[in-house]
């Protein structure tokens, strides 16, 4: 469950999927909106709260959120912005109010390129204090990379800083034109493919745990790689994607797939959640597996994979299609013109 409190934030990220901006937007919810919402989430218990936004620790009343999703058995997690204003915090107290778990974003692996990426000079260094912070309060820490057409150079830089943050998650995303992501930034499949294989690898070795985000034909990729060493994959890959096992919920209370699929199928403020979840012909498409377009309809992998719906939606325009970053090649049209 991911929950965007605030579109507002002092970075300014060429790949932003919220296209976040320096104030609060007028609609998004108020304090009591948002303590009915909790009260929603908590009745479908989803394994993790993850607050996000724009910056989360922009709400004025963050504090309050989490402690009273924590007093309702929610698990939480929070994605904020690496700013003098995270660095200002009490990672300590953060856990006491019931922070789960925190994740950072590095997304160049070099001050140069990541402060390039997210708009703001020095943000590369304070992100890698906010991480040294983090884990000596003992909050879960994952670390997310975007990976780019401008970034895949630097693979092996990421491999290395990883090695040296160790967070207990590293969540590699594969890029969705969506916000201000733009598709000349994609990689290509084949480039997506190898990346692939290099985290693979690195999963084997290293304590902390890898995954991936809109980049579900990872999953197909850990269990080839396993199955041909006659083992099992590093990680158990659990087949959720958009609105499938993920739920969004805008600033505004739009009840959504992904942050990265904002097709709307309702509102918190005047709509059941789980109701729309549950029901909603948006929804349950979306967890139709038969339903895929194109080769992932004809993949062995469809139910676990199942590609991003969100990047055949911004590549193709049609969500149920085939995701334009998968190289690999059903069995079932191996051999046909």
């Amino acid at each position: 469950m991911f929950w965007e409190l605030t579109r507002a934030c002092a970075l300014a990220c060429t790949h932003c999927r919220a296209t976040a901006q320096p104030r609060p937007l007028p609609d998004e919810l108020t304090h009591d909106e948002s303590i009915a919402l909790i009260d929603q989430i908590a009745a479908l218990r989803p394994p993790m709260l993850v607050l996000t936004g724009g910056d989360p620790m922009l709400r004025s009343d963050m504090e309050q959120l989490v402690r009273y999703a924590a007093s309702k058995g929610l698990r939480v997690a929070l994605s904020p912005a690496a700013t003098p204003l995270l660095l200002r915090a009490d990672m300590v107290a953060l856990k006491e109010m019931g922070v789960h778990s925190l994740s950072l974003s590095l997304d160049g692996a070099t001050q140069e390129t990541h402060d390039r990426f997210r708009g703001v000079p020095h943000t590369f260094e304070r992100t890698l204090e906010a991480a040294r912070r983090c884990k000596a309060a003992g909050i879960h820490l994952q670390v997310n990379t975007t990976i780019t057409k401008s970034t895949i150079a630097e693979l092996d830089g990421f491999l290395s800083l990883m090695r040296e943050i160790e967070p207990d998650m590293w969540s590699v995303f594969l890029l969705v034109p969506t916000g201000r992501a733009s598709l000349d930034e994609l990689p290509s499949a084949d480039e997506v493919e190898d990346v692939w294989l290099r985290i693979e690898q690195l999963s084997r070795e290293v304590s902390f745990g890898v995954k991936t985000t809109e980049g579900h034909h990872y999953r197909r990729v850990a269990i080839a790689q396993a199955a041909l060493r006659g083992e099992k994959p590093a990680r158990a890959a659990i087949p959720t994607r958009d609105g499938k096992g993920v739920l969004f919920i805008s600033h505004n209370g739009d009840i959504q797939p992904s942050g990265f699929l904002p097709m709307t199928a309702g509102n918190v403020k005047v709509d059941d959640l789980a109701h729309v979840y549950r029901t909603h012909p948006l929804f349950r498409l979306l967890r139709d597996d038969d339903a895929l377009g194109g080769k992932c309809g004809r993949c062995e992998y469809r139910r676990l994979c199942g590609g991003s719906r969100a990047r055949a939606l911004g590549m193709e325009g049609d969500m149920m299609a085939a995701d334009p970053l998968c190289s690999y090649i059903p069995a079932s049209l191996r051999g046909r013109a």
